[in-house]
């Protein structure tokens, strides 16, 4: 869909090219040329000509020929019914800033991460939880208005498996450039393995010591950690381990950058929503990096 998109661009631009080199060489020779003397009836009948051929048929054909490679492509984006195998649905919800990522089939959530399978159509569902935001990933399809209590569908597919970058294109606030979003297409056998691994997953031990009572106490009333805590008010973390990055594509998720994040999260990404660890004791908090780094189906 997206090639779709890059291809009526092209036409479009390669069609206004020409109209522009037609539009410059007239004027060049209208400018050049000697003058010629017309009587009113004929400079009338040019004028007409003018005004039927470059502000009548010229626009109106041009219109005809980008509704005939348009109206099919963006037909293809629509979520229509489909003959045979049924598009995979898909949950995307919008926060300032990160993306919390549903499928309700399998009852598995994430985030900051959107995993498909290739070559099978994917419907995604994208609503907002508190501003306008907007899905856009440009390998796979269009962009979508993410808009708050409102569902908005886009259809996309992968052709071929591989990681592409999604990115929030409406601006939504002071980290509008920090709102990525990692897409991974797999393999449909690897896909259901990612699906299969998360379903009835539940971490069963708690961070150790004051690390844990930290975590319940602060974490743990946003957060979720499945088995561990409920939080609704920000990433899900059950994951948290398998994440290429953190904070929504600022830092990656290495050893280094998850001590770095949670030590300095809100100068890396100003304004987030969640408070400075700076009453954490320093080991308190290499404690729950550790056991954050284990949290992997």
């Amino acid at each position: 869909m997206a090639r779709q998109v890059a291809n009526v661009w092209w036409g479009m631009f390669a069609f206004a090219t020409l109209v522009l080199l037609v539009v410059s060489a007239l004027w060049i020779y209208a400018m050049l040329r000697k003058p010629r003397t017309v009587s009113a009836e004929q400079a009338s009948r040019i004028n007409r000509q003018w005004i039927i051929g470059g502000g009548l048929i010229l626009p109106s054909a041009s219109i005809v020929v980008l509704l005939i490679f348009g109206i099919p492509t963006g037909r293809g984006m629509i979520p229509l019914p489909v003959d045979g195998e049924q598009p995979l649905k898909v949950e995307v919800t919008g926060h300032q800033w990160w993306w919390e990522v549903h499928y309700p089939d399998s009852g598995v959530t994430t985030a900051n991460q959107l995993i498909i399978p290739a070559e099978r159509l994917i419907d995604v569902h994208v609503t907002s939880a508190d501003v306008v935001h907007s899905f856009w990933v440009p390998r796979l399809g269009g962009k979508m208005d993410m808009m708050p209590g409102r569902t908005n569908v886009i259809r996309i597919e992968a052709d071929r498996t591989g990681i592409f970058h999604g990115q929030c294109s409406e601006f939504c606030g002071l980290q509008h450039t920090h709102m990525k979003l990692h897409v991974e297409a797999m393999t449909t056998a690897g896909f259901e393995d990612w699906i299969a691994a998360r379903e009835d997953f539940s971490v069963e031990q708690p961070a150790p010591g004051a690390a844990g009572e930290v975590f319940a106490e602060r974490c743990g009333q946003c957060h979720r950690v499945a088995g561990i805590s409920d939080g609704n008010r920000a990433p899900d973390l059950s994951d948290l381990a398998t994440r290429p990055s953190l904070g929504a594509g600022v830092i990656d998720n290495d050893e280094q950058g998850l001590r770095r994040w949670l030590h300095e999260h809100k100068t890396l990404k100003f304004g987030n929503a969640m408070p400075a660890h700076d009453d954490v004791p320093a080991d308190t908090l290499e404690q729950i990096a550790a056991w954050l780094e284990t949290l992997a189906p």
